[in-house]
């Protein structure tokens, strides 16, 4: 498991994630099915202990959930925890740095599209966002449409790890947009 450095919350690895879609039949990758979920949760979903595969409108050819502790409850209740972290505790389920810079830009790409996917299924209207907002989301779908070339130099990692910071930072500005304002609203009326 992938510890966080800020928080006490475990995501489970890359490589388990992946199997575990594999294992369940579902058409996704393991970053993508990450990105959903945490754009399911900035943009002010809760998914359901249960059905949260089927709030993300993705279908297994098996249970997915037949037994308690698998690497898909682990991501959710890792990523709930996260986002609820004081300290930006965020991390993105991605490829370890041990594996190629293209399959990681390529793992981040699709990072970015299912977030997108999953921030549709819960936001509030558009005009609900703040202008920073706003225009994070418009960068995130400019990154999940771009066409990363990279040669594998320093140049390249230092601008890969770059782009993960910006994009780890997004959600948790939609969440703070999206539920956290929404709450405060709420406890001042």
């Amino acid at each position: 498991m992938t510890r966080t450095e800020s928080a006490d919350v475990a995501l489970p690895e890359h490589a388990r994630v992946t199997d575990a879609l594999r294992d369940a039949g579902i058409a996704a990758d393991a970053s993508e099915l990450h990105g959903a979920l945490c754009g399911y949760i900035a943009g002010g979903g809760r998914p359901d202990r249960v059905e949260w595969l089927g709030q993300l409108q993705l279908e297994a050819e098996r249970d997915a959930h037949a037994d308690r502790g698998t690497s898909f409850d682990t991501l959710r209740t890792a990523t709930l925890a996260q986002f609820d972290d004081p300290a930006c505790g965020l991390h993105l389920l991605l490829p370890d740095d041990e594996t190629s810079l293209p399959e990681r830009a390529d793992a981040l790409l699709a990072w970015c599209r299912g977030f997108l996917g999953g921030f549709g299924l819960a936001a509030p209207p558009a005009e609900a966002l703040s202008a920073e907002s706003a225009e994070a989301l418009e960068d995130m779908g400019r990154i999940a449409a771009a066409d990363l070339g990279y040669e594998g130099s320093e140049e390249d990692e230092d601008a890969l790890a770059q782009i993960v910071e910006f994009v780890r930072m997004t959600p948790l500005l939609l969440h703070a947009d999206c539920v956290s304002a929404g709450r405060r609203r709420r406890k001042a009326h």
